[in-house]
């Protein structure tokens, strides 16, 4: 079953059988934290060391409580009540990152007449992964930045989700080596799409 909508003044949507989405809160970042930090350690380890992993979950791969408090972010819920997934948008220059990244972070609005909206933290628990979580939350992500009247959206993507990110009609327009500490770098990949109506 896959169906989304927008109820009141959050955003939920059935993904598919047993999974719910809705606008994370400040009551999910422990559980998003943990999400994070399962998802980097095992989903990410073909493309990062171990010390880069453990440095981007101590700066880049933090929660971003911006997101949150502006209501772009969400958390995806399984039937048993665990957090299988979370992502989401920004209307803010911030382009990756969270509230400990080495990099200054830019908190400046953009406008939807000229700017990217910006996909932002999408991670997904590895018991869930390759079920088509993430494709959905990203899938929702656009459809809210869209909603607020943004037609193209950039991101920074991990090595680990360029493959699905192309199949989504992302290209690659830069490679970046953002700094995590402790001398060691993350390769991250900065992406773009066109929005085009259906």
């Amino acid at each position: 079953m896959r169906c989304l909508e927008r109820v009141g003044a959050e955003f939920y949507t059935w993904l598919m059988a047993g999974f719910q989405l809705r606008v994370a809160t400040g009551e999910d970042v422990a559980g998003i934290r943990a999400l994070i930090r399962a998802s980097v350690l095992e989903l990410q380890a073909g493309d990062y060391s171990a010390a880069q992993r453990e440095g981007a979950l101590a700066t880049v791969f933090t929660v971003d409580s911006q997101l949150i408090a502006d209501g772009t972010y969400f958390v995806a819920v399984a039937e048993g009540g665990e957090l299988a997934g979370c992502g989401g948008w920004s209307y803010r220059k911030t382009l990756y990152g969270g509230d400990h990244q080495v990099e200054k972070i830019a908190p400046e609005r953009l406008d939807p007449k000229v700017d990217a909206a910006k996909v932002r933290a999408i991670f997904v628990h590895p018991q869930f992964a390759r079920q088509g979580l993430g494709s959905l939350i990203l899938e929702a992500a656009e459809s809210a930045a869209v909603e607020q009247g943004f037609t193209r959206f950039e991101m920074g993507s991990t090595l680990t989700g360029v493959a699905l990110y192309m199949l989504k009609g992302y290209r690659e327009v830069a490679r970046i080596e953002v700094p995590v500490g402790g001398g060691e770098t993350i390769g991250v990949v900065r992406m773009v799409k066109e929005h085009h109506p259906r």
